[in-house]
This record gives structure tokens, C-alpha cells and sequence, in this order.
């Protein structure tokens, strides 16, 4: 998300003496990928969402707290296991047995495999544009 629309959307739970509270989960969720997404300084960071120092620091702590509760939901990490792929693909070599490529499911219900990770690198960055 844009830092114009969380900045806005802060002033939205803004008081008028400038205090900000009963801010939404979502805008916490918001708040917390933009910061660590953020490449520059964190000055910079609370100067492009409108608030001082020491307001970003008790928001974004109470991000990391939701987080850490669980507030936003889990992101699990899946880990998937080679013996657990379907027997018999067919790799982009023609192999039969577990596939050595990246398989795309694209739209169309067609699959597209790139042997390399830089083919599929190439192949979403062409797409995307």
C-alpha cells in the first residue's frame, strides 16, 4: 500500500489534539508490511506516514504485539516434501519421476515449467509489465 493512503488513513483515527487511537487491525497489518518493506531510513519512513518519532514507535509496537498474538492470521510456512509430489510427471527433460522444474499454473488451466529459476524470474517480470 501507498504511504499517501496509510498517512491518510491515520489522520482518520487522528484526535484533535493529535493523538492517534482506535486505529483498525487492518491499518496496523498495513502500517507493519509498509515498514518492512521500507528501503529507506526510518525517519523517513514516519515523515512519509505523517507521524513523529515516538507515535511510530508505540504503532508499530502495537503491530509486532497483534502479530505476535495473532491478530492478522497465521502465515504458516508450508514445507513441502519431494516424496509427497505425484508420481509419474513428467519433467521438462521428459524424465519420468518427480519434477526437477518449477511448475506455473497459469490462466487456462495451462502448465508452464521452467527447468531454472532465472526462466521463471524472466518469464514474471515480462508478464508483469
Amino acid at each position: 500500500m501507498d504511504n499517501t493512503k496509510l498517512k491518510k488513513q491515520l489522520s482518520t483515527f487522528r484526535s484533535t489534539k493529535g493523538v492517534i487511537k482506535n486505529v483498525s487491525h487492518e491499518v496496523y497489518f498495513e502500517l507493519l508490511r509498509a515498514w518492512e518493506s521500507w528501503p529507506g531510513t526510518s525517519k523517513e519512513f514516519y515523515a512519509s506516514i505523517g507521524v513523529s518519532k515516538t507515535q511510530a514507535a508505540g504503532i508499530l509496537g502495537k503491530a509486532k504485539r497483534l502479530q505476535r498474538d495473532g491478530a492478522f492470521g497465521t502465515m504458516d510456512f508450508n514445507e513441502v516434501k519431494v516424496g509427497e509430489l505425484l508420481p509419474g510427471l513428467v519433467a521438462s527433460g521428459g524424465i519420468a519421476g518427480p519434477c526437477n522444474a518449477i511448475e506455473l499454473n497459469w490462466e487456462g488451466g495451462k502448465v508452464i515449467r521452467f527447468p531454472q529459476v532465472e526462466q521463471l524470474i524472466d518469464f514474471l517480470k515480462k508478464s508483469a509489465a
